[in-house]
């Protein structure tokens, strides 16, 4: 839909900014010399750090806008640094909090602006800048679907027909946490990521409880958000019809694979379990002849489904 020119972005609340880290702060630098100078400014910048270092406080203590700096000696994940952080935002009085990782930024000075006129204009409650490689700005950092079909472009996220010159949001569709802005409203409705899950899937899982809240969401296709490419791991199958996961670690493999077995068992996912297993089934047993791969993708779904969520 195109969004009309809304209000005064400037007066549409308190907007607080929310940080995820650990060990990477001259990432962190790059990010928060974005976040911290976009032409409608952020009211407060809280930073997670789960590694607890003294150099990333000095960072945050140094920057121009007020700063919370939470330092976990326990680490808590994406999942439960982002909780934190967006507890702790509302607790500050945050009308509007706007989630960003370490290793991504903004893309250029007027992406919180965009978001906040394109939410407020059109009624919705959390809404994702399109998510970009940082060094292929027409090439999405990780995969989109829309319906059965995997998009790797930007140019892609239009179906036939659609009117690219006046959509602006794509409903319904979103990519989290990567420059997320949710309403203190969706916060409250939707909660917070899941600490159990650590890393990886966290961000689906809160997706599918933005699409069973019944609260408006999308993407804003005329801003940007960029982010290191995450499409290796995303591998085709069936001559690039689709697509099935496989990250190039042991430790990302534990985590994607086990937290999959429970989110694809919550409601709303669970129609995807047999696509689930025809996918897998296919990449590792017929593309691959990978049976030892096989078995240990069913083994980490099925800790998983069980709700064995202890860490590697």
């Amino acid at each position: 839909m195109r969004v009309p020119a809304g209000p005064d972005v400037q007066t549409d609340g308190t907007v607080v900014a929310v940080v995820v880290t650990h060990h990477r702060r001259e990432l962190l630098a790059q990010s928060l010399e974005v976040l911290t100078t976009q032409s409608r400014p952020i009211d407060h910048l809280v930073v997670v750090d789960n590694g607890d270092e003294q150099d990333v406080a000095e960072l945050v203590a140094a920057q121009s806008i007020p700063t919370t700096y939470l330092g976990s000696k326990h680490n808590l994940g994406g999942a439960g640094g982002f909780a934190l952080g967006m507890l702790h935002a509302l607790a500050l009085g945050a009308d509007w909090v706007w989630c960003a990782d370490d290793d991504g930024r903004p893309d250029g000075p007027d992406v919180l602006a965009t978001l906040l006129r394109c939410a407020v204009a059109g009624g919705y409650d959390e809404l994702s800048p399109v998510v970009v490689n940082i060094d292929d700005a027409d090439t999405l950092a990780f995969p989109l679907r829309r319906g059965l079909v995997w998009r790797r472009k930007r140019s892609e996220l239009f179906e036939p027909g659609e009117d690219t010159a006046t959509q602006e949001v794509l409903d319904g569709i979103a990519s989290l946490m990567n420059g997320a802005l949710f309403s203190a409203r969706a916060i409250e409705a939707v909660g917070v990521p899941d600490m159990r899950l650590f890393v990886r899937g966290d961000e689906v899982e809160m997706h599918r409880r933005l699409v069973r809240s019944g609260l408006r969401f999308g993407t804003c296709l005329v801003t940007a958000y960029l982010h290191p490419d995450g499409t290796a791991e995303f591998r085709p199958i069936l001559g690039g019809r689709m697509h099935t996961q496989y990250p190039d670690n042991d430790t990302k493999r534990y985590y994607t694979y086990r937290n999959r077995g429970w989110l694809l068992h919550q409601p709303g996912l669970r129609r995807l379990i047999p696509q689930e297993y025809a996918r897998f089934g296919w990449y590792f047993l017929v593309q691959q002849r990978d049976v030892a791969g096989f078995r240990e993708w069913v083994a980490l779904r099925q800790k998983g489904r069980r709700e064995l969520f202890s860490r590697r």
